[in-house]
């Protein structure tokens, strides 16, 4: 054998060997590989449960309205050609009934009342010679002395004169009348809401000078449909919400008898007790309460809403989560209700479900006894905050 065929060999002998090393490597690695147990799977997320209980959740109905005075009085000029002399009230002043708002000038209606005291002077006197005449013609009537015409005179002279008498005490009362006029008393009691006189002005007979909110008084008249009218009766509580938050406790007073032929809208009409943030002329929100009713509820942490729809997620025996779909409905407080899709007994995920997908693996650290407890526990419902349903 020449040495170049010796080299040949010895090179082909090497790269079997080689070759043979790392099928003996390969068929290792897999055995070793073969060996391992399979992988834990790791949690997506760490999270607590909670179940649905029970609950009495108020039932309210939304309305919009407005507010405006219970009443209001025009208060005028009861005296023609008087010029305003003085104005003692102004725009949101508190009056009460009988107190003095304005006074027109009495110089002119002094002067008339003394004229008709002048006049109903007069007309006494005059009574009194006429009744004297008359008791006279009375007297001799019958004896030929006077005429029966003369007689006939004297007795119409007093009756006459009496009249005039009646006639001038009269006017006296009303000029007494005028001169009383000369002085605007507030009608009621309650909040002056506009004033239009001026001093120096001549006013007319009947001429608007304030307008009077009367006994302070308030109401909300809210909107509602003519199917939800009839859920509404005298006596019900509202909560009315004014546009800078605050909120006044009110009762309906009455609901309108007819509907609006054109909206098909009805008014409610409820009393509100006096507060200054509620101002005739403003648009509030109110919740009418309707009473209670029992409702399936859960943490509002525990729903997610997504593409405009309501979700829970549910975790499995196996802690793998499931979406659910739900319907809800009101919501009071951290509770929220669910109307379908939900069973009491379903464990669902009660914070984080957002980070979450379907078939997720879950590490849970809620004790069953406290889901057990949680379910137990009556829910606490305060009155306040429900959404209508």
């Amino acid at each position: 054998m020449s040495q170049i065929q010796l080299k040949s060999f010895s090179l082909t002998l090497m790269a079997a060997l080689a070759l043979s090393g790392l099928v003996l490597v390969a068929r290792h690695s897999a055995a070793a590989d073969a060996a391992k147990p399979e992988a834990v799977a790791k949690p997506a997320l760490t999270v607590s449960l909670t179940q649905a209980k029970t609950a009495n959740l108020p039932i309210k109905l939304a309305a919009n309205g407005n507010v405006a005075a219970w009443q209001e009085a025009s208060i005028g000029s009861e005296a023609s050609g008087l010029r305003v002399q003085e104005l003692l009230a102004s725009v949101g002043d508190r009056v009460q009934r009988g107190q003095r708002l304005a006074t027109f000038a009495p110089e002119g209606v002094q002067a008339d009342v003394a004229l008709a005291r002048a006049a109903l002077a007069e007309a006494n006197a005059n009574a009194l010679e006429a009744v004297a005449n008359a008791d006279r013609a009375r007297a001799v009537q019958g004896s030929g002395a006077l005429s029966a015409q003369q007689v006939s005179l004297y007795l119409t002279q007093e009756l006459t004169a009496k009249a005039r008498v009646e006639s001038a005490r009269a006017q006296l009362d009303a000029q007494l009348l005028r001169l009383k006029h000369t002085q605007v008393l507030a009608p009621d009691a309650g909040i002056i809401s506009s004033r239009t006189a001026t001093v120096g002005a001549v006013v007319g007979a009947g001429t608007e000078m304030f307008r009077l909110i009367r006994q302070s008084r308030l109401e909300w008249r809210a909107e509602l449909t003519s199917s939800e009218l009839g859920r509404v009766t005298a006596g019900t509580s509202v909560l009315v919400t004014a546009p800078g938050g605050a909120q006044l406790k009110g009762r309906v007073r009455m609901v309108a008898p007819t509907v609006d032929a054109q909206s098909r809208n009805g008014l409610v009409y409820v009393d509100l007790p006096s507060g200054a943030s509620f101002k005739p002329g403003m648009f509030a929100r109110g919740e009418f309460e309707l009473g209670q009713s029992s409702a399936l509820t859960v943490l509002q942490s525990a729903v997610l809403v997504r593409e405009g729809f309501s979700f829970v997620m549910r975790v499995g025996a196996d802690n793998r989560v499931s979406q659910l779909k739900v319907q809800t409905g009101r919501v009071l407080g951290d509770q929220v209700e669910i109307l379908s899709g939900l069973r009491p007994e379903d464990r669902l995920v009660a914070s984080g479900a957002s980070f979450l997908s379907e078939g997720d693996l879950v590490r849970v650290v809620a004790e069953p006894a406290q889901i057990s407890k949680e379910k137990s526990t009556p829910a606490q419902v305060a009155p306040a905050q429900a959404a209508s349903k």
